[in-house]
């Protein structure tokens, strides 16, 4: 903050020595001027760091003044001082976008105040952070040898992306890369703990276990359909990491009261076809495999894995004796989503309305292929700012906001999370075995049973997945490994290195968003 230059203008800037000699004191170099003309020309010639401009002086009044100021320096921080508490005025200086508003009379602590704010307000967040980063991050670190429980890891979770998204908006890259290393950490103590416990839940009752991707609907959506209550839509974004939700939270608050935030556990693989069918069935893929073999495809098959969402949504209906008007979308383009906002009127006749949402999954993949995209979106960082953008200039965003106004409730989640991926990990298959880089199906699979990055299942049923053909097994990629054949491995290892991947078992990919929103 010192040496910087400061602009006062008023048009009783004697009265206001005291006030200078303080900020002198201070450190900064402050200059005057007294009237509005003055300051403008002042500004064309001189850059400032701060300007305090009085509302009402003779000649041009400090709103235009402001005006003017902005034209030639639209960055330069101005903070109005008035006489006048008048709401007009105070909105006119706000909507001019100025810094800060103070009320005459004031006191030299009060400048000091707004200087500091505007011109270290980065950096002494940036300490703040880091202090309480610091603080919190011995008490993170002795959680992980604790014996935790589903509960004790989403609120670790918690943890970890708040302070990623704090040191984010400080910018300090120092404890930014300390904390990877420990999501690291954290991430290699959670694949033990799922592995460990993922078995047991599926075998477990609803109400014994924590919420899995086919108790959602059951348990969290159809129960807030009721005769004559608000309409409900059920809003899955593909593919959405926590992290990318919690970038999007602000855009959804501006119009909707979070009712309930809550986070569920994704079922294994943690992949479209398994999770999305798991969510809509309220089944587990073995399940869906036997009651309904017509709407479950292989993975070893050719057809689209995702096609009879909307028949697994109506068998839920029917086995949980609802009467109820419903429809099921699909948003793949934009002009399948501005299609989706056009028909929200109509869609209000329904009691529930499920949307699927497929943006931020095309763009992970996109992020794989396309060099482009991999430069708007180079890590997480980048993912959240491009997954804000999205939903800001979005049909889904028009469509939301078209419904606040309305009796609604939206329940928003997604089907799985993704990772970014750095650790190749050698695995053997047949040609049937599938290709996804963070599991494996097939009947073959050979890889190095004591690698601490991979969760083997010979049995598919102990985790309620379809055996495929009789001897098919599964594989999981733990942490951020990724799976690589031997043929071509340094190819395919370089190539997949730093890409988004889901599938497997990770923080990012299993624990998943699961909020209700209402209309403020």
């Amino acid at each position: 903050m010192q040496d910087a230059t400061i602009l006062w203008v008023d048009d009783e800037i004697a009265h206001l020595k005291s006030h200078i000699l303080f900020l002198q004191q201070k450190g900064l170099q402050v200059e005057t001027a007294t009237n509005g003309e003055d300051a403008v020309e002042r500004v064309r010639e001189t850059p400032f760091d701060l300007i305090f401009l009085d509302e009402n002086m003779p000649g041009i009044s400090g709103l235009d003044a402001l005006a003017q100021i902005k034209a030639i320096s639209p960055h330069t921080p101005v903070v109005m001082i008035t006489k006048s508490e008048e709401e007009d005025v105070m909105e006119s200086a706000i909507g001019s976008k100025i810094a800060d508003y103070l009320i005459k009379p004031v006191n030299p602590n009060q400048i000091l105040h707004s200087v500091k704010k505007l011109l270290q307000g980065r950096e002494l967040v940036g300490k703040a952070v880091n202090r309480g980063y610091q603080q919190d991050f011995r008490n993170i670190t002795l959680a992980f040898f604790d014996d935790m429980g589903p509960e004790q890891w989403v609120e670790i979770y918690r943890k970890l992306l708040y302070w990623e998204l704090e040191l984010e908006t400080a910018g300090d890259a120092t404890m930014a890369q300390v904390l990877l290393q420990q999501k690291t950490e954290a991430n290699v103590n959670f694949g033990k703990f799922y592995a460990n416990q993922y078995p047991n839940w599926v075998q477990a009752k609803v109400g014994e276990r924590p919420l899995l991707s086919p108790d959602i609907l059951p348990q969290r959506v159809l129960p807030l359909v009721k005769p004559g209550g608000p309409t409900v839509f059920f809003l899955l974004i593909d593919c959405l990491r926590f992290d990318q939700y919690l970038a999007l939270e602000p855009l959804l608050t501006e119009d909707f009261v979070i009712e309930r935030s809550e986070a569920y556990f994704g079922i294994l693989p943690t992949a479209t076809q398994y999770a999305r069918n798991a969510l809509f069935a309220g089944l587990f893929p073995s399940e869906i495999a036997e009651r309904f073999p017509r709407y479950w495809v292989h993975d070893d098959e050719e057809k689209g894995k995702n096609l009879f969402e909307a028949e697994l949504l109506q068998e839920l209906i029917l086995r949980q004796r609802l009467n109820i008007k419903h429809s099921y979308t699909k948003v793949l383009t934009h002009d399948e989503g501005r299609a989706f906002a056009e028909s929200v009127p109509r869609l209000m006749g329904n009691q529930l309305n499920a949307v699927v949402v497929n943006f931020i999954d095309l763009m992970t993949h996109a992020r794989s292929e396309m060099s482009l995209v991999k430069e708007l979106a180079p890590d997480e960082a980048g993912f959240r700012s491009l997954a804000h953008s999205w939903l800001e200039h979005s049909s889904l965003l028009t469509a939301l906001r078209r419904l606040k106004n309305e009796n609604v409730k939206i329940v928003l989640t997604t089907d799985h999370g993704s990772i970014r991926v750095s650790k190749p990990v050698r695995i053997v298959g047949d040609r049937d075995t599938t290709t996804n880089l963070r599991y494996k199906q097939g009947r073959n699979l050979n890889y190095e049973e004591k690698n601490r990055q991979i969760f083997g299942v010979r049995k598919p049923e102990q985790l309620k997945l379809p055996k495929g053909t009789v001897s098919a097994s599964y594989a999981f990629a733990l942490e951020d490994a990724f799976f690589v054949y031997p043929n071509n491995y340094n190819y395919y290892a370089n190539h997949f290195k730093d890409t988004f991947q889901h599938g497997g078992i990770s923080l990012e990919e299993v624990i998943l968003p699961l909020i209700t929103l209402s209309p403020k």
